[in-house]
C-alpha cells in the first residue's frame, strides 16, 4: 500500500523535493549527517571497548585519595578516554559503586564526553577556519567539569547520590556486551545526529533569516537559545560540532555554549542520570551544571574567542 501510494503521488512528491527550500534543506541535511558519521561510529567503538575490556578498579587505582586532588585528575582523564555521554554514566557510576569518591566521578562523567580526542578531533574538522574553537572547548568544558566536582565535593550530601546498584553488563560475555553497547549506542546516537541534522537543515532552510539575525545579533538571546536548543536536541557529542557550526549566524561564543553544553545535560542525560544516580540527584544536578556551562562558556568564549 504504501509503495501504490508512493507510486501514485510521485508527481507532487517531486516536485515538492525540487523546490529551492527542500533542495536547500537536503543539501545541508547530508552534508550534517555525513561529516559526523565517521566520528561517531569511531567514538561509540572506542566507547563500547572502554565500557566493556577497561576493569572500572582501574581508575579506582589511577586517582588521587584526596577528593580534591581526584576531581581534576579524573576530568583529565576525560581527554584520552574516548566515549560518548551515553557511555560516561555508567562508567561514572562503575567508578562510584567501586568506591571513587563522587566528586571525582562526576568530574569525569562531565568531561569525558567533551573534551576525548574523537570529539576533539570532530571539532577541529568542523571549525576548519576558527581553530581556537577546539581550545575553547577544551578550558570551557574542563573548567566546567572540575568545577561542578569541587562544588559536588562542597555542597552535595550522600542522602542525594543513590550508587548504581549493579554492573551494566551483568551476564554477559565480553564479546556480546561489546557487540551489545555498540547496538545500542549507534542506534541511540544515531537517531539523535539525525534529529539534530533535520533541526539544524530546518534552521538554515525554513526558518526566516531575519528570525535567525535577531537573535544572533543580541549575544545574551544568542549564547540562551543555542544552549537550550542544545539541551532540546540531545545530539550526541561526537556530531554536534557539525550541526552547530552550519549555524553560521551565531557567534563563536553562542556556538560555544551549544557544545559545552550539549555533552553535560541534555533531555536523555537526565534520564539516564536520573535512572542511575536517582532522580533526586538529577533535578540538583542538571540545572547547576547547564548554568556553570553557560558562565564557564561566556567567560573562556570572551577570553579565547
Amino acid at each position: 500500500m504504501l509503495l501504490i501510494v508512493l507510486v501514485l503521488a510521485q508527481g507532487p512528491v517531486r516536485g515538492a523535493l525540487s523546490a529551492p527550500v527542500m533542495q536547500s534543506w537536503m543539501t545541508v541535511f547530508v552534508a550534517v549527517v555525513l561529516q559526523a558519521l565517521p566520528f561517531l561510529v569511531l567514538g561509540v567503538l572506542l566507547s563500547a571497548a572502554i565500557a566493556v575490556f577497561v576493569p572500572p578498579a582501574f581508575f579506582a587505582r589511577a586517582l588521587p585519595k584526596r577528593p580534591a586532588l581526584a576531581v581534576p585528575v579524573a576530568g583529565m582523564a576525560g581527554a584520552v578516554l574516548p566515549g560518548c555521554e551515553c557511555a560516561s554514566v555508567p562508567v561514572a557510576g562503575a567508578l562510584v559503586r567501586r568506591g571513587v569518591t563522587p566528586a571525582a566521578a562526576l568530574a569525569f562523567l562531565l568531561s569525558a564526553p567533551a573534551i576525548n580526542p574523537i570529539v576533539l578531533t570532530a571539532t577541529a574538522v568542523a571549525f576548519p577556519r576558527d581553530p581556537g574553537m577546539v581550545v575553547a572547548r577544551f578550558v570551557a568544558s574542563l573548567l566546567v567539569a572540575c568545577s561542578m566536582g569541587w562544588l559536588w565535593q562542597r555542597l552535595g550530601r550522600a542522602d542525594w547520590l543513590r550508587p548504581p546498584a549493579r554492573p551494566s553488563h551483568e551476564g554477559l560475555g565480553r564479546g556480546a556486551a561489546f557487540w551489545g553497547s555498540v547496538r545500542h549506542d549507534v542506534m541511540h546516537a544515531g537517531g539523535f545526529l539525525v534529529i539534530g541534522a533535520m533541526a539544524a537543515a530546518t534552521l538554515k532552510a525554513v526558518v526566516p533569516a531575519s528570525w535567525l539575525h535577531a537573535a544572533a545579533d543580541n549575544p545574551v538571546v544568542a549564547i540562551l537559545a543555542l544552549a537550550v536548543l542544545a539541551v532540546l536536541l540531545s545530539i550526541c557529542s561526537e556530531a554536534d560540532a557539525f550541526v552547530v557550526s552550519s549555524l553560521t549566524q551565531f557567534s563563536l561564543t553562542a556556538r560555544l555554549a551549544f557544545l559545552v553544553v550539549g555533552p553535560m545535560i541534555d533531555l536523555k542525560l537526565f534520564a539516564m542520570q536520573a535512572g542511575t544516580f536517582g532522580r533526586g540527584f538529577a533535578l540538583r544536578f542538571a540545572p547547576a551544571t547547564f548554568v556553570l556551562a553557560v558562565v564557564g562558556s561566556v567567560l573562556v568564549g570572551t577570553v579565547l574567542l
